[in-house]
């Protein structure tokens, strides 16, 4: 049984959504299979003067020829689940976000003081559900006691023979659609994974929509969420970034290893001081270290725990909720910081 809290369905977010009412929304972009994508912003976009996007700014050796932001200038956050449409627990933490800043708790009505006192000294930009295609493509409402072997089905599908398409062969073929029998939710109606675009001439209106965002809000730092099967939740390394920015995000990757040991919950400190030297296959870019290249700001890639029927640690519900939760305050925390 999905509790009460866990929402993660299309209808749910267009329904919530179309009527908060301390936010605003908008539909940021139409997906390829003709689905709306909701975002909620709170906090007023500031003028940042720009003159020239951000390569331009930094080849011209200042970065504020891109954003000029002082001291009084309110960091922009932006949160993203449901990159891959099947991984649900972004898509039900965002919306548990976005029912916290608009009523005081969460769906479960747990308080979370520190995020609520604090959210009006941001620009926030939360968006549950980047690709709807891939979520209405998932026959379930949640992966909690899903079999692993269901898990990668729903996820990445299957190959015209019925074989799963695991990962991650499932990035052998690009898009795929052409060559699968069951296109797993990772995919849009195009079978363009998101997270693997073409950056520089995007096959899907999704990354353009997402990577014109960023750009446009000059946003200092993004948190795209997915899934990491039974694994502690951890950050994925991010590569081609400028070594300032890897140690920045270390920093961050580190202040959450208290944070989550006091709240009981597992996580895993991985290096993000990636060096890519001597590295070979190289490793690939992915729209997590694209989004940094638009607008300078810190780019991450949150996988969280989703307390399979399978090897590993399993989570419940509640606990994966918790878990964004502790991830949230803290990038509060972390930006307030400087």
């Amino acid at each position: 049984m999905v509790a009460s809290f866990w929402k993660s369905r299309l209808a749910e977010i267009k329904e919530y959504l179309t009527n908060v009412t301390l936010g605003s929304t908008r539909v940021l972009a139409t997906s390829a299979g003709g689905r709306d994508i909701y975002m909620v912003e709170y906090g007023e976009k500031e003028d940042f003067v720009r003159r020239a996007n951000y390569s331009s700014a930094t080849g011209a050796g200042n970065s504020e020829h891109y954003a000029h932001k002082g001291e009084d200038s309110k960091p922009v956050l932006l949160l993203v689940g449901g990159i891959h449409g099947g991984e649900l627990e972004g898509i039900v933490a965002v919306m548990n976000l976005i029912h916290l800043l608009e009523t005081g708790t969460d769906y479960r009505g747990k308080r979370h003081d520190y995020i609520y006192e604090n959210a009006h000294r941001f620009r926030l930009l939360l968006i549950p559900c980047m690709n709807p295609d891939g979520r209405a493509r998932l026959p379930v409402d949640t992966m909690i006691d899903v079999s692993y072997e269901k898990f990668v089905y729903y996820m990445q599908g299957t190959w015209k023979d019925g074989t799963l398409c695991a990962w991650p062969d499932c990035k052998a073929v690009h898009p795929i659609k052409d060559y699968a029998d069951y296109l797993g939710s990772y995919f849009n109606d195009d079978g363009v994974n998101l997270m693997h675009d073409n950056f520089f001439v995007p096959m899907a209106l999704e990354t353009s929509a997402l990577l014109g965002l960023a750009d446009q809000e000059a946003t200092d730092f993004t948190v795209l969420l997915h899934g990491g099967a039974n694994y502690e939740n951890h950050f994925y390394e991010i590569h081609y970034l400028p070594y300032v920015v890897m140690q920045k995000q270390q920093a961050f990757n580190h202040s959450l290893v208290d944070a989550y040991a006091k709240q009981g919950l597992p996580f895993t400190e991985r290096n993000q001081m990636v060096v890519d030297e001597g590295i070979f296959p190289y490793p690939s870019i992915n729209l997590t270290s694209a989004i940094h290249h638009v607008c300078g700001g810190m780019s991450m890639t949150f996988e969280s725990n989703m307390g399979l029927d399978a090897p590993g640690i399993k989570l419940t519900a509640d606990e994966i909720l918790d878990s964004h939760f502790v991830l949230f305050e803290e990038m509060f925390r972390f930006n307030l910081r400087g």
